[in-house]
């Protein structure tokens, strides 16, 4: 049997770099994740050899927690069963390798703490160095009709979609307020049940023909038909809210949170390299 924290993090390691289960993975996934869980499982090894690890105390609660989680992926506890059984694991073997995963989490973020306080001087001067970052895109509030299309089910041939579809269109031009109604009532989107709201839409969220359609309305204005591969679609847009610079305090968390995770990890990365530096000097 495989050493149960090796194995876990090779599970790990599968859903963080290419979301996917260990054993859907492609040739030339494995071998990349080889690699990091080589370079992984040394850093580890290092990290439970130091006095900060030993001092260490996972409460028996967070464990239990962390199970949970990995059981709640399964429908049933024949699946679950099934599974472990087939990456060589157990209950026992896999509390014992999310035990160890906790730990070494645990020393870390011990070590992070160790980073020096972000002061507001160093908030502003990022911010006025890097303007660029902070600036907002255009957004648009946006609603949407959607009339499918399907030659196969009465009702929904092209030529009566795209009947309905004008016939919408022909009352929102005369009561466009009326647009949240009339998607509730025809649109055949997820939507429909929200009026047919997109909400605050940037570029490149939409297909493009529909982006090109929304990103050229007025504000309250009314789109044309765009046909697309689900049928005919009307677009509505409440507002436009422009690009924009973001002000200092409006970004001040952002910054924040950015300088102190960096500083953090700069900080974990300046323990492990000492952690190899003090194996290497060892004699043998």
């Amino acid at each position: 049997m495989n050493e149960p924290g090796s194995v876990y993090l090779s599970l790990k390691l599968a859903a963080q770099l290419f979301s996917k289960p260990l054993d859907a993975l492609r040739p030339e996934e494995r071998q990349k994740l080889s690699r990091v869980a080589a370079r992984q499982q040394e850093i580890e090894a290092l990290i439970l050899a130091t006095p900060e690890a030993a001092n260490v105390v996972v409460p028996a609660a967070t464990v239990a927690s962390s199970l949970q989680k990995i059981r709640g992926r399964y429908g049933s506890d024949e699946d679950y069963q099934v599974d472990l059984h087939g990456i060589g694991l157990d209950d026992s073997s896999l509390r014992r390798a999310v035990e160890r995963d906790l730990v070494v989490d645990a020393v870390l973020d011990k070590v992070a703490a160790r980073a020096a306080v972000v002061s507001e001087t160093e908030v502003e001067i990022f911010w006025f160095m890097h303007k660029e970052r902070f600036r907002r895109a255009e957004t648009r509030t946006l609603r949407h009709i959607l009339i499918t299309v399907n030659d196969t089910l009465a009702g929904n041939e092209r030529p009566v979609a795209r009947e309905k579809i004008d016939a919408i269109r022909q009352r929102l031009q005369r009561e466009p307020e009326r647009f949240a109604e009339q998607a509730l009532k025809h649109s055949e989107c997820p939507t429909a049940m929200n009026g047919g709201l997109l909400g605050n839409v940037p570029r490149g969220q939409l297909y493009a023909h529909l982006e090109a359609a929304a990103f050229a309305l007025s504000e309250a204005g009314l789109s044309e038909v765009v046909e697309s591969e689900l049928g005919y679609h009307l677009i509505w847009c409440e507002a436009i809210q422009p690009e924009r610079q973001s002000s200092l305090d409006e970004s001040r968390k952002n910054i924040r949170d950015h300088l102190e995770q960096q500083r953090r990890s700069m900080c974990q990365k300046s323990w492990i390299n000492g952690l190899r530096q003090t194996r290497v000097a060892e004699p043998a």
